[in-house]
């Protein structure tokens, strides 16, 4: 061989290697309890790495900001966020993208959930909470607290320290649907998705606990990507992450999110919410 082919191998060994040396990562708000996260997105990590064909991986956080701090650092280049948090984090890095998103997330929801013993009767139009003790989720969270306050606050015409008893931030959706259930709080906000999803599998009594009022529709979770995946994963590697997430169709991975499917999104559409987030002033 000569010594230009040597030379030519060599180099071309080299960026191979570099190129296969790099990994993709991952994260994910923890809306739910950790085994549950990590059944979930394990399995999307074995997905995304035997569709791109590189080496993937789940890095799990502690806390929404956790997640916000990650995407921010370049310690993940994926995260699938709430509505605020994606807005929080493509805030911090420019040229980041939302693009993909749960059917179901384009018309979310937040149910509020009531303690029998509060006796607050279901309702259209929305119930009066004065007085009582009140948890949302995570103080990060779209469906458990940045949209359940909006609501309260502009329908019983002041701030929620004005109007409940005690208030509390349970942490995740799951933990708030054990403590309305326990009777450590009379009143809670959650994810509709996950109270469906613990009536579906028997995980909450409903005779203790119930939806009470159910939100208008918003704009919720999506994939938002990081800025300069293609200079390090090569170039049109985010299109190729889109359509892979978008093309996401086997019925047991959608039923762990759970969505029926995946369709494109766009920042434009979480306009709303960081409109929402100024107004009640978690973002400036």
């Amino acid at each position: 061989m000569g010594l230009f082919k040597i030379a030519a191998f060599i180099t071309l060994s080299t960026i191979t290697s570099s190129a296969f040396a790099a990994v993709f990562t991952f994260t994910a708000i923890p809306d739910e309890n950790e085994s549950q996260l990590r059944t979930r997105f394990e399995k999307v990590a074995l997905y995304l790495e035997k569709e791109l064909g590189i080496e993937v991986n789940y890095v799990p956080v502690k806390s929404y900001s956790a997640a916000v701090t990650a995407f921010r650092n370049n310690q993940v280049q994926l995260a699938w966020f709430g509505g605020l948090s994606g807005v929080q984090a493509r805030r911090l890095v420019p040229g980041s993208d939302a693009i993909a998103q749960g059917n179901e997330d384009q018309f979310f929801q937040s149910y509020f959930i009531a303690h029998e013993s509060a006796e607050v009767l279901s309702s259209d139009s929305f119930p009066n909470l004065n007085g009582l003790t009140f948890t949302f989720g995570s103080k990060g969270s779209t469906s458990g607290r940045l949209m359940p306050q909006f609501y309260i606050e502009r329908n019983l015409g002041k701030k929620t320290k004005d109007v409940f008893k005690r208030i509390g931030f349970s942490g995740d959706h799951s933990r708030t649907i054990t403590q309305v259930e326990a009777g450590a709080y009379q009143v809670g906000a959650v994810n509709y998705k996950v109270w469906e999803t613990a009536v579906e599998n028997g995980t909450v009594d409903t005779n203790k606990v119930k939806v009470i009022w159910q939100s208008p529709t918003y704009p919720d979770y999506q994939w938002t990507v990081r800025a300069g995946v293609d200079e390090t994963f090569g170039e049109g590697f985010k299109e190729r992450l889109t359509q892979t997430l978008l093309n996401m169709n086997d019925p047991d991975l959608l039923a762990s999110f759970p969505r029926s499917s995946f369709v494109p999104a766009d920042n434009l559409d979480y306009e709303p919410i960081e409109n929402v987030a100024k107004a009640i002033g978690l973002i400036d």
